[in-house]
């Protein structure tokens, strides 16, 4: 049985895609958990809900003619496992949430791709929510077919969560969820 030991919270982290980035480069950023997992007492993180938000550097708007010098798409993962410089594939067990958006520069028009966005994992009882067992989550950033603009966009993932205690039945069958995704 899993029990929630706080209430809903939010975590986040923002990566900085570099102006003139190429196509295919991946920006990743940490989110350090160790302060909420706690393997001796099957204290874990169950994730409930990612949105991402893209921005462009300073003044921080989000007028998307600017974000890619081209037409292109910027694809964002959160996982659970360090993927390094790449996007993960959809079936790896360690992604947690991932969106995308395509631009079409000429027509100053966003879509997103058939992703959810953002990424809900289902009631507050938690018997959907993501559970993660591993000290750190993973953000990556990409932009792909264009390079990032003249100006540096800012890729933000808003995490809401709570810690939650795991029965010790549960605790193992993630811990051999968040291994198997490592193979």
């Amino acid at each position: 049985m899993t029990k929630s030991m706080t209430g809903s919270f939010y975590l986040t982290e923002s990566v900085l895609m570099p102006a003139a980035a190429a196509s295919g480069t991946s920006t990743q950023g940490t989110i350090d958990l160790s302060a909420y997992v706690n393997v001796p007492t099957g204290q874990a993180v169950a994730i409930e809900s990612v949105d991402f938000i893209l921005q462009r550097d300073t003044p921080y708007g989000q007028n998307v003619d600017a974000y890619l010098a081209a037409n292109g798409a910027i694809s964002m993962q959160l996982t659970d496992l360090n993927p390094g410089t790449a996007l993960v594939q959809a079936d790896n067990q360690s992604l947690i949430a991932s969106g995308a958006i395509n631009i079409d520069i000429a027509n100053n028009l966003a879509t997103e791709t058939s992703d959810f966005y953002p990424d809900n994992f289902g009631p507050t009882s938690l018997s959907e929510a993501f559970l993660v067992v591993n000290d750190q989550l993973y953000l990556n950033g990409m932009p792909s077919g264009a390079a990032i603009g003249a100006g540096a966009i800012w890729v933000t993932a808003r995490i809401r969560c709570r810690v939650v205690k795991l029965s010790t039945k549960d605790w193992m069958a993630v811990v051999i969820q968040s291994t198997a995704a490592d193979n």
